[in-house]
């Protein structure tokens, strides 16, 4: 295999970089591949490219849309134009095509799915992991390599906008279903997991601010999945925008070498995120300093950096050594190589409609009231996002085709299962402004001579193509009623005025009124829950979402739990359903925070079987395990939680964790083999076995209830601290 050290200097400071945004380098013209001037000048500079980022993307911060951008069926032949004209005029080392795929491959024409968030209310580690597959298929057979893939970040936060790209708050759930998507993608492509690490501790929940945590919070909650993935083989780590305790992810040696590489062991590559290394500015003198900060930390690729074509006076300065940039160099080779390029078939495509629509169904979470409806009733439907497609499809959504059959809205989904003379449609308002009186006057009219009033509200990543963008893609200058996505962060997570008043006007016609709240982040619904007579919450749900939707309600299918705590109002976070004890009573105004816990929606008849559940610490290290058996006496399908709270001897507890979860469709009894990640200490960021004992319990108690079930994780003498 090529080395770093028989390439030139130049060349070997073009395989560290990734300069290019692919739709400027290469360009559909006439029906065809086009390269361009961009592409050439980056070509001859440095004798080849390390990679390129987004030749297949397709969204407005691109500007690439279905009438200028490459048609899905000739990818391949695009990608293959660049290939060969960096390879016959480079060096001959071949470019890595690098793509977003943070809920399915960002082009046109490929398959959306449910955001990570919606995912993780479906709770179903096999289902993520076939989804993985299908979209790493997809987009291995249209010539990407390696594929940016969201779901590191834990979501303790609901102000940040990027609440969506998460799986779930808690990271025991978190690292279950990155590791699913690694282990399912990476049959077909390279996987660089994001973001490395806390960016959901950010101050104020504001996109890239600093996270002020200790290393205990950020071992137990952000590193977690970021060790679940390494574990599962990931091949790269972006390292995120935010500081930890002050010091820049991308500049963190001890973060991206110490604790990856020989702490964990993990091999891989580095890539930093968008502009990220020339953000280090304000942590360097100028950008020669700067690259040589995140290059000695241990970033091997940059990302639409100019800092790193500074890495010669970097050398020239005796700010970096020679043997730091072969080392980068020779993990973007590796990569290259463990790619196969396009020497490797590509995988066939797999099916993946189904899927996509039963991942749609698992997100659809009841949180209260009764359903299904009446089949004989006439809806009224109601709110802004009743017949919104956009508003069901999270940030960073390639557009979806015009004449797109597999898609539907609550509204199209309820006309083909009841007519249109039965669906009476009034918006009322739109997400966070009000249409006026003739709108209210329109919903009062719908409710009246309904049976039953269906708010559909929330929120919407929708971008434009005449929006205003920064420099890494995220929103600028959002549209009015656009609320969540990158760049999105709100002070105020309430439920906009606008749609309360929705809810006031249906409450005030006497009709039954279900309210779906269909949004990326959880949000204060304490006054919309005191509107309704049911209640459900979607995390954006992809395109066949309406579908899903109508199901819940005629048919009684939801079967999802909230990922994420929903706090009872502004200014009471953090609400995680996992934050430690507190000695403090709570607010004056708001003695309990959380208003909807974590877990919450459809549930069944679950006892953890008390047994005596003891293991040596030594024994847990070395792969031992414990099984705990929980009796299910319900025939709905659902998902499983066991929770637990550690007693560890000076330390204090957090209220309760997830420790494993498991879907069910039958009454039965189900064990969990518990092992090392679930009863190990998570404080350095990898587990460790230590003395410890743990309450565990499969009902909903946000609290550890008397019934209990004890497990005892002992030291060589069969005791634990606690228990001394």
């Amino acid at each position: 295999m090529i080395s770093a050290t028989s390439l030139p200097l130049r060349v070997r400071i073009g395989q560290v970089n990734q300069r290019l945004k692919g739709w400027e380098a290469l360009r559909w013209v006439d029906g065809a591949p086009r390269v361009t001037d961009v592409l050439r000048r980056e070509v001859d500079r440095f004798g080849g490219i390390g990679a390129i980022y987004g030749v297949l993307r397709a969204d407005p911060w691109s500007g690439v849309h279905w009438h200028n951008g490459i048609p899905p069926e000739r990818s391949a032949e695009a990608c293959a134009a660049v290939q060969e004209y960096v390879t016959r005029n480079g060096c001959g080392v071949p470019v890595l095509f690098v793509e977003e795929a943070p809920h399915g491959l960002q082009a046109l024409g490929a398959t959306t799915l449910p955001v990570n968030l919606a995912l993780g209310a479906g709770m179903d580690v096999d289902l993520t992991e076939e989804l993985a597959a299908a979209v790493g298929a997809e987009a291995r057979a249209r010539g990407t390599h390696v594929a940016l893939v969201s779901g590191l970040d834990v979501l303790r936060d609901p102000r940040w906008g990027r609440a969506e790209e998460c799986f779930s708050e808690d990271p025991a759930l978190a690292a279950m279903l990155v590791a699913a998507t690694v282990r399912g993608m990476q049959g077909h492509v390279a996987v660089v997991a994001k973001h490395l690490a806390a960016q959901g501790a950010g101050i104020g929940g504001r996109n890239g601010s600093g996270a002020p945590i200790g290393p205990r919070e950020l071992g137990e909650v952000h590193l977690r999945p970021a060790f679940a993935a390494a574990r599962a083989g990931v091949a790269g780590f972006m390292a995120a925008y935010n500081d930890i305790d002050g010091v820049p992810c991308s500049a963190n040696r001890d973060l991206l070498t110490g604790t990856l590489r020989e702490d964990w062991g993990w091999n891989g590559i580095v890539m930093a995120d968008g502009t990220a290394i020339d953000r280090l500015r304000d942590s360097a003198p100028d950008p020669a300093a700067a690259a040589a900060l995140a290059l000695r930390a241990g970033v091997d690729l940059s990302l639409w950096d100019e800092a790193f074509t500074h890495l010669d006076q970097a050398l020239e300065r005796g700010l970096l050594d020679e043997s730091d940039l072969n080392r980068a160099v020779d993990r973007v080779l590796a990569l290259k190589h463990r790619v196969g390029l396009l020497d490797a078939a590509p995988a066939p495509v797999r099916d993946s409609a189904s899927l996509v629509d039963r991942a749609a169904r698992q997100a659809v979470v009841l949180v209260h009231g009764e359903l299904p409806l009446d089949p004989a009733f006439t809806v009224a439907l109601i709110g802004p996002n009743a017949d919104d497609l956009d508003a069901q499809l999270g940030d960073y959504t390639a557009p979806r085709p015009a004449d797109d059959p597999a898609a539907s809205t609550v509204r199209s989904a309820l006309v083909a299962r009841l007519g249109d003379d039965r669906v009476l449609h009034a918006p009322g308002s739109r997400v966070r402004t009000a249409l006026g009186p003739e709108a209210l006057a329109a919903v009062e009219s719908a409710a009246d001579r309904a049976d039953v009033c269906v708010l559909v509200l929330g929120g919407t990543s929708r971008r434009g193509y005449t929006d205003e963008f920064a420099d890494n893609g995220a929103v600028e200058g959002p549209a009015a009623d656009t609320t969540n996505g990158e760049g999105v962060d709100l002070a105020s997570i309430a439920l906009p005025e606008p749609q309360l008043e929705l809810a006031r006007t249906a409450r005030e016609s006497g009709k039954p009124v279900v309210a779906v709240v269909v949004d990326g982040r959880p949000r204060a619904l304490t006054e919309l829950a005191a509107l309704v007579d049911v209640l459900l919450v979607v995390p954006f749900p992809g395109p066949s979402g309406g579908a899903a939707i109508v199901s819940a309600l005629f048919d009684g299918t939801a079967s999802g739990r909230l990922p994420a705590s929903f706090p009872v109002a502004d200014g009471v976070f953090p609400v995680a359903h996992d934050e430690r004890l507190e000695t403090a009573r709570g607010y004056l105004d708001h003695r309990h925070p959380v208003g909807i816990p974590f877990g919450s929606g459809t549930s069944v008849a679950a006892e953890v079987r008390e047994a005596t559940h003891s293991i040596c610490a030594e024994e847990l290290a070395a792969g031992g395990s414990v099984l705990v058996s929980v009796d299910i006496s319900d025939a709905r399908p659902a998902a499983v939680p066991l929770y637990g709270r550690r007693h560890e001897l000076g330390v204090r507890p957090r209220r309760r964790t997830l420790l494993a979860v498991r879907r069910v469709r039958a009454e039965t009894t189900i064990e969990f083999e518990l092992g090392l990640d679930e009863l190990g200490s998570w404080a350095t960021g990898r587990p460790v076995a230590v003395p410890v004992e743990i309450g565990i319990w499969s009902t909903g108690e946000t609290d550890e209830p008397p019934h209990a079930v004890r497990i005892r994780v002992t030291d060589e003498n069969g005791t634990t601290p606690w228990q001394r």
